[in-house]
């Protein structure tokens, strides 16, 4: 008999969970999208977005996903032909590279493999074997959400440094923002780009792009920027359809200005802080777990892990197995092992967003009774020591 049925739990790595008075701010009528309120509304979103990037600079809004800013960005600052230096250690480095040979830029990768951080020096070496300073940028991900690796951009800033290089640091928070430490402008970092359906909370559709000085002057120079990417009218407009290229997405507006208010309401510190325990919840049942079988934490190194996305090795098939026994019998919906070889070995726990306590230990209780229901062989106490941790 499957006990699936309520209100279901998706602990995926996004689209995440939407906490209530978003869903609230969903269900209404159309607004007048010429004067009103909903111009008030946006242009209050501007301050709040900027505080959650930690930067005083720009943002540019979207409507689209994480693969339409990505395009953004980089239509900003490059010109046909330019070269991007991509460090990659997950799925989705591969796909900003792949968006960035789309537009005909001159890709150089250093592939990193799917269980180690960017390394600074590769970084360093490549941008000093760069003589002729033909490297427009080099783009990366905070948290490839494939992985869960989190890289240590104020490292990787020194790095460039440290090389006199003058190519752009562009940074991919979409796994990341809301939920890991991220200060822009503390951290040297020119461009990020984010979405709205992970540490932000909203559904899907809307992306963004914070750019520094340094990155609107290289929009001097970028053929690339066509009118609907070009950021400057979106982070300076004349007029309000300017913010968007054309009809505002109203009601994804609502949702990410109830969201913003739970950001201001909890703040980053707060937030950082609860996404780090909760983290450090579900580690702790891993490596319980992983006293006996096969299962084990794609990034050994702590210090590197998300806070946001634990990506989990189980053996082959027995991922697919536990995700299909969790969702089905119980009603939590984990991750697939997207970008992984097999993906039936692995699986991902999303812990962003709107996420608490007894909700983790829901996803971790629930894991547990289904590697006994399905005789995966694995260690006994994960949720004992889940809870202790918690108790601490």
């Amino acid at each position: 008999m499957t006990l699936s049925n309520g209100r279901p739990y998706l602990a995926i790595p996004g689209p995440s969970v939407m906490p209530d008075s978003v869903l609230r701010a969903l269900m209404r009528p159309a607004p007048n999208i010429y004067e009103g309120e909903l111009h008030d509304l946006a242009d209050g979103l501007v301050p709040d977005l900027k505080y959650v990037a930690g930067t005083e600079h720009f943002v540019a809004i979207y409507i689209g996903n994480g693969h339409a800013v990505w395009e953004a960005a980089l239509c900003n600052v490059a010109s046909r032909g330019d070269k991007v230096l991509v460090p990659v250690n997950g799925r989705f480095g591969h796909g900003w590279a792949d968006m960035a040979q789309g537009l005909h830029l001159d890709v150089e990768m250093l592939e990193h493999g799917m269980e180690a951080a960017i390394d600074p020096a590769r970084i360093e070496a490549a941008l000093r074997a760069d003589t002729g300073h033909k490297i427009r940028a080099v783009t990366l991900c905070h948290v490839d959400t494939s992985t869960g690796i989190r890289n240590d951009i104020p490292a990787i800033r020194r790095a460039m440094d440290a090389s006199g290089h003058p190519a752009l640091l562009m940074v991919d928070c979409i796994a990341s923002l809301g939920c890991d430490v991220m200060k822009m402008d503390a951290w040297g970092v020119d461009v990020i780009v984010a979405a709205s359906q992970k540490g932000l909370m909203t559904p899907p559709g809307l992306g963004f792009v914070w750019f520094n000085d340094k990155a609107d002057a290289a929009r001097n120079t970028a053929d690339l920027a066509s009118r609907y990417w070009d950021w400057r009218p979106r982070a300076a407009p004349d007029f309000f359809h300017q913010y968007w290229g054309g009809t505002a997405p109203t009601h994804h507006l609502y949702a990410l200005r109830a969201a913003l208010d739970l950001i201001r309401a909890e703040g980053l510190d707060h937030i950082w802080a609860r996404h780090t325990q909760l983290a450090k919840m579900i580690w702790t049942a891993i490596q319980a777990w992983g006293q006996k079988g096969e299962m084990r934490l794609n990034m050994v190194d702590a210090a590197h892990r998300s806070h946001a996305v634990t990506s989990v090795h189980l053996g082959h098939n027995d991922a697919d197995r536990l995700r299909h026994w969790c969702e089905n019998e119980a009603g939590v919906t984990l991750g697939i092992g997207l970008g992984r070889t097999p993906d039936s070995a692995w699986f991902r726990i999303g812990h962003m967003g709107h996420v608490n306590a007894h909700m983790v230990l829901g996803v971790i209780a629930t894991i547990d009774a289904g590697l006994k229901a399905l005789q995966i062989p694995h260690g006994d106490g994960a949720v004992e020591a889940a809870t202790r941790l918690l108790s601490a």
